[in-house]
Order: C-alpha cells, then structure tokens, then sequence
C-alpha cells in the first residue's frame, strides 16, 4: 500500500522528512489521502515551514524506515475525523520548526526539521510551558 509523506529538499543530500514532536516521540505522518497531505503541507508553508513536497512512498518501506531510525508512525486515514486531543494534535501543524536544518552525520538519528527546540531549563517534563501554551492555542484554533 503506497501512502503520502511530505519530505523537504526532496532528491538532494539534504533530504528530510516531515515528523511532529509529541512528549518525546517523534512521529511520521503518513496520509492515505494525497489530497489530506496537500492540504497539510500547505498548513506547514502558511506558519513559514520551508516548502515540503508529497511524496508516495510505500507504506512498509516509511515503517522499516521509522523502526531503523527510532521514529513512530501514524497512518491518516482517508475522511479522518479527529475524535481526540491526540488525534487533533497528529492533524494540527507544529508552530515552530527545528532551526537545524543539517543533520549530524555522526548521530544515529537525523535531526527532524519540524520540531520545536526543547527547554532550555533542566527541569524535567513531558512537556515544556511553551509547548503546552502552543497546544493549547492550536486546539482552541480548532473550536
């Protein structure tokens, strides 16, 4: 089964996948709808993301690819209707992206490009202040 990914800087040396950062995984997005991904990409270049192209890709190879990396992955069906915070979390674009664009080819995992810079405190937390403020401006965005 062949589903839609947004990549950015598709076909060069620097190609990257889109992921969101949700706790401490880092979730793919994968749509069953290339239209779904559309629109979704669009959100992206609306907050200033970098232009990511949809890219079909088959499912099992996007999996492989997230277990090797130590990523998650998500499938957005096709009518998807968010019936929870997480589900309305997965379809609601991060409002910063990563300011690395580079990956470290020395770490095992890439540096994902749509995700927000982490706390600087060292206080520990599933999530910081800023992220949940963010969350909570998206979900409210959404009534």
């Amino acid at each position: 089964m062949h589903v839609f990914v947004l990549l950015f800087n598709a076909g060069t040396d620097n190609e990257g996948i889109h992921t969101i950062e949700i706790g401490d995984r880092n979730i793919v997005l994968m749509f069953e709808d290339e239209d779904d991904a559309l629109r979704y990409a669009m959100l992206l270049e609306a907050q200033d993301f970098p232009e990511p192209s949809v890219e079909s890709l088959d499912r099992a190879e996007i999996e492989e690819f997230c277990d090797e990396s130590g990523y998650d992955c998500e499938l957005i069906p096709l009518n998807f209707r968010p019936e929870t915070d997480y589900d309305r979390l997965l379809i609601s674009p991060p409002e910063s992206n990563r300011e690395n664009f580079d990956w470290d080819k020395s770490e095992k995992r890439p540096q994902d490009r749509s995700q927000p810079r982490p706390p600087d405190d060292d206080e520990p937390s599933d999530m910081s202040v800023s992220e949940l403020e963010a969350m909570r401006r998206r979900l409210e965005g959404l009534l």
